[in-house]
């Protein structure tokens, strides 16, 4: 009996040997393949509020890019925004095993049986474009009041500067109740608000899609034709007001101010029909995403808040950010 065991153990170390050998073979490769198949890959899940938005569908491509590159795998899903479909999404994903969650959230209170699942599973969990309301191990994204405070020195801007600006804006939300929503609105009022010969109307959200602003803008142009400017809380929105103005004839007299950097906006900027954008470069917000997701997974120390930066577009630097090949301007 002794000498069968010893045999079996000089097998088992020839196989152990062996095994090392074939390894080597493919040198330190940490890729999505790994060494060992999908047991070695950093499995990140990314919960989105909707895919419905070109901002989202291009954070979601800068993400799937950097993963890659990372050797990490990328499991997306759409909330429809929906917050009861989000929760359940990410208990799907907590389901499967993902290792780090990111999470971009319809309600940024909403989520807590959410984050509360993650936490029970040791799943860490990053925020993404919109914050949550419970701690995370990091937020990634922008100062949206900061965002709106810059549509807002424009708007004033072209409506006839600091003290002397006159005028009605049309105001077309994002999502009720959303965190950038409401910072963006904030921003902007914080600003206006200022010029006493300045009034804003608040339009419906639109939940940063074109063809419900496009129905907004309807309604608000009928209550309001004497609008001077409007304000988007995304360029989506924007460009689908820019129809509606084109559309019945008044867009050479209203001025259109916008969020995001959409490239489709920015050459409306050179066209003359677009005033300003200010920029929010989703691929880089994705980039970043995946890259603190992977120093999170490795157990590494990240900052609580990472902020993506931003700047203004308008008719005096807007050849510094076209470029056909890309869906947003780039922070430079």
């Amino acid at each position: 009996m002794k000498k069968r065991l010893n045999i079996f153990s000089v097998l088992a170390m020839m196989v152990l040997i062996l095994a090392a050998c074939g390894g080597n073979d493919e040198g330190t490769n940490t890729s999505s393949e790994g060494n060992d198949g999908a047991e070695d890959k950093l499995v990140i899940g990314f919960s989105q509020p909707t895919l419905e938005s070109p901002f989202y569908t291009a954070l979601v491509e800068g993400a799937k890019e950097e993963a890659s590159k990372l050797g990490a795998e990328l499991i997306v899903v759409d909330a429809q925004n929906d917050i009861e479909k989000q929760n359940s999404d990410i208990q799907s994903l907590i389901t499967k095993g993902i290792d780090v969650l990111l999470i971009n959230p319809v309600n940024p209170s909403g989520v807590a049986p959410a984050l509360k699942a993650a936490e029970q599973a040791n799943i860490p969990v990053i925020a993404v474009d919109r914050n949550t309301k419970q701690e995370v191990a990091s937020y990634i994204g922008r100062d949206n009041e900061e965002m709106g405070r810059e549509a807002g020195k424009k708007a004033v801007e072209l409506l006839g500067g600091e003290g002397k600006a006159t005028g009605k804006i049309i105001e077309i939300q994002g999502d009720a109740g959303g965190t950038v929503m409401q910072a963006r609105h904030d921003g902007f009022h914080e600003i206006v608000e200022k010029e006493a010969g300045i009034e804003i109307i608040e339009g419906p959200y639109s939940n940063y899609i074109r063809a419900e602003a496009v129905s907004a803008m309807q309604d608000l142009l009928q209550a309001h034709p004497d609008v001077n400017l409007v304000y988007a809380h995304n360029d989506d929105m924007a460009l689908g007001a820019i129809q509606v103005l084109e559309n019945s004839g008044k867009l050479q007299d209203v001025s259109i101010v916008g969020i995001d950097g959409l490239m489709e906006a920015i050459k409306q900027i050179k066209d003359g029909k677009f005033k300003a954008t200010v920029i929010n470069d989703p691929i880089s917000l994705g980039v970043l995403s995946i890259q603190t997701a992977v120093k999170v997974g490795n157990g590494e120390t990240v900052e609580k808040y990472v902020d993506g930066g931003t700047g203004l577009i308008d008719e005096t630097n807007v050849d510094q950010y076209l470029d056909d090949t890309k869906k947003f301007a780039e922070i430079k």
